[in-house]
């Protein structure tokens, strides 16, 4: 009798454990550093404002790469001068973003136009879990084409990645408001 005591006793302090209860939901609690620009000091035949804590790199051909290195993603922007192609430079463009309907929930386009700085373009976010969330791509129409891809340096979530894709994308709204184009000299 004893025993069964005891083990009466033994079973019951080793069942009285807490109940395991689902974790609720919750959000993410991400801070991203205030937004502060400054004035692209590369010599292009563009400038633009670029955010402050990113790093600016040179790449050939009048491109560069837009590195954010706390968000593990880059920027890339590629440069073309129009030679009477300009149907050309807007179907690759285009080709180019829905290249990502595969994986893309949706493609959703938003279009740009500053008659007086003569800037006209298109951006499109992608949803969904596509190599790249943002694209974007403007132009003079007469002699200066640029295109722009984000990309992050891990396998696409797009839930994971979201709240720094929509971060990113006020940056490339202010790459194209203050775009402007600069005059060749002779």
């Amino acid at each position: 009798m004893r025993n069964f005591f005891s083990l009466l006793l033994v079973f019951i302090f080793i069942s009285c454990k807490n109940d395991v209860l689902p974790k609720p939901k919750a959000y993410l609690s991400l801070i991203y550093p205030a937004k502060e620009y400054k004035n692209l000091t590369l010599e292009r035949p563009y400038t633009f404002q670029v955010l402050k804590n990113t790093d600016v790199i040179d790449e050939p051909n009048n491109w560069l790469k837009i590195k954010y290195p706390n968000l593990k993603a880059s920027l890339d922007i590629t440069y073309r001068p129009v030679n009477n192609n300009i149907r050309e430079l807007l179907t690759e463009a285009e080709k180019l973003v829905f290249k990502h309907a595969v994986k893309a929930e949706q493609i959703i386009p938003k279009d740009f136009v500053n008659s007086k700085k003569k800037v006209f373009g298109s951006m499109y976010e992608i949803t969904g879990n596509a190599a790249s969330q943002l694209q974007f791509h403007v132009t003079d129409s007469t002699k200066n084409f640029i295109k722009g891809s984000l990309y992050f340096y891990a396998k696409p979530n797009y839930d994971s990645i979201l709240p720094a894709v929509s971060y990113i994308k006020e940056d490339i709204f202010q790459l194209i408001e203050s775009l402007e184009w600069k005059k060749k000299s002779n």
